[in-house]
């Protein structure tokens, strides 16, 4: 996932999403190799790279606008409500869809996720 600060995209992984940080090594100036990991997955790891120049055009636009990713839950309505209160910018009303509850928001930097909970 293209940042632009290490720093501001942990915070907003653990502390709003509530993602794990699992490694986060200095790799020379201004360069980190930064992993966090969803509640309640040991593994899956989202690597946070720091945008270099020409890359910085598509920090929030990973997907050219569409979804980008699945967080999956065992309890859609816990996370979707805990979410809500730390101020996750969602797009829509959580809706039922065949194969579960579903809900599409976007992260700090833009980019869309959904939070499902498989049916």
């Amino acid at each position: 996932m293209l940042v632009d600060d290490y720093d501001r995209a942990i915070a907003y992984y653990t502390q709003v999403l509530g993602f794990r940080l699992v490694e986060d090594t200095a790799q020379g100036p201004d360069e980190r190799f930064v992993r966090v990991t969803p509640p309640g997955n040991g593994n899956t790891d989202l690597l946070l790279a720091k945008a270099k120049s020409e890359q910085a055009a598509r920090i929030g636009d990973q997907a050219g606008g569409r979804v980008f990713l699945f967080l999956h839950t065992d309890d859609f309505w816990r996370d979707y409500n805990a979410y809500k209160a730390r101020g996750v910018d969602f797009t829509e009303e959580p809706r039922v869809e065949t194969y579960g509850t579903v809900v599409v928001f976007r992260e700090l930097y833009g980019n869309k996720w959904d939070l499902v909970q498989p049916a």
